[in-house]
């Protein structure tokens, strides 16, 4: 058995960013986890990648995030062990500037899976982790040029047009398995742009945004309403249960998915406890990529064109 950890960077168009930059960010981030994967195990390894998405900047996670129509991030994130089958999660946080951090926090700290709002942030005060520098000048920059426009409803009925329209993505996340045998999956994300405050999306949920067993894990990334409808991790995990590679498994979860919701909707990544590991999406592009203790590493999923 060898380490094997597998990240991506959000399901969508990917217009109006330049992919060398993620392809970039990608790379680091498979270099941090598998760094941390080798002495820590699955879940260490797929943490500490999904720390350095949320910590890149140019992704829709940590300090990258996007804002809701009031201008403020909140955040949601999850991890969750397929050995002990224990999972944790955070909804609509804005203070921890690694929300991924904070989940595995409440995974391993509380007899709790979820934590949500300004209590979830109270605890990762009294934790004492690191605060969220605020909205970037990126972040603050699309939305003044949003609101710019008057469309009337806007701020309500929206979000996903403007995500499709921009060429924004949802969720970043990571799947690991060790030397073990033992799997685990972590995701975090900013929502989608201009989301009514308080919304939660599917990366809090497990068996919706994540979900890890004795079998596989996996990780989805999208539109959070049409994930948590269709359980898409879950499926997918469920399906590597009964047998199917991990290919056959997250080819087959999307068509599901793509069935109940339509195109242009979700991604996700995959991995078994025997190391193999696939990603399916049905949207223009999903980036991700994997590397292993063995030194191969490959990044996929890139949009046709370049900018």
């Amino acid at each position: 058995m060898k380490d094997v950890l597998i990240i991506h960077a959000g399901a969508g168009t990917w217009r109006h960013i330049n992919i060398d930059d993620v392809v970039n960010v990608i790379e680091k981030s498979l270099k941090a986890g598998i760094e941390a994967l080798k002495p820590g195990g699955a879940l260490e390894g797929a943490v500490a990648a999904t720390k350095a998405l949320e910590d890149s900047g140019i992704l829709n996670a940590g300090v990258g995030s996007v804002v809701d129509i009031t201008g403020k991030v909140s955040m949601d994130a999850g991890v969750m062990d397929g050995g002990s089958g224990r999972a944790g999660a955070v909804a609509s946080v804005t203070y921890p500037k690694n929300p991924v951090i904070l989940a595995r926090k409440v995974m391993e700290l509380t007899d709790h899976i979820l934590l949500a709002g300004p209590d979830a942030d109270k605890f990762a005060i009294k934790l004492g982790l690191e605060k969220h520098p605020g909205p970037s000048e990126k972040a603050m920059k699309r939305y003044r040029d949003i609101l710019s426009r008057g469309e009337e409803g806007v701020p309500y009925r929206k979000s996903f047009k403007l995500a499709l329209e921009l060429g924004l993505h949802d969720t970043v996340g990571a799947v690991a398995v060790d030397s073990s045998g033992r799997v685990a999956a972590a995701v975090s994300t900013g929502g989608v742009i201009m989301k009514f405050p308080g919304r939660v999306g599917d990366s809090s949920i497990p068996g919706a945004g994540f979900y890890a067993s004795q079998t596989g894990a996996a990780v989805a990334t999208g539109i959070g309403e049409t994930i948590i409808r269709s359980f898409l991790t879950l499926r997918a995990v469920e399906l590597m249960g009964e047998g199917y590679s991990a290919e056959t498994s997250a080819k087959l979860a999307i068509m599901k998915h793509t069935s109940i919701s339509g195109p242009n909707t979700a991604g996700l990544i995959v991995v078994r406890y025997d190391g193999d590991f696939s990603a399916a999406f049905n949207t223009e592009a999903m980036p991700w990529g994997f590397i292993t203790s063995e030194g191969e590493m490959g990044v996929m999923g890139l949009p046709k064109r370049k900018l």
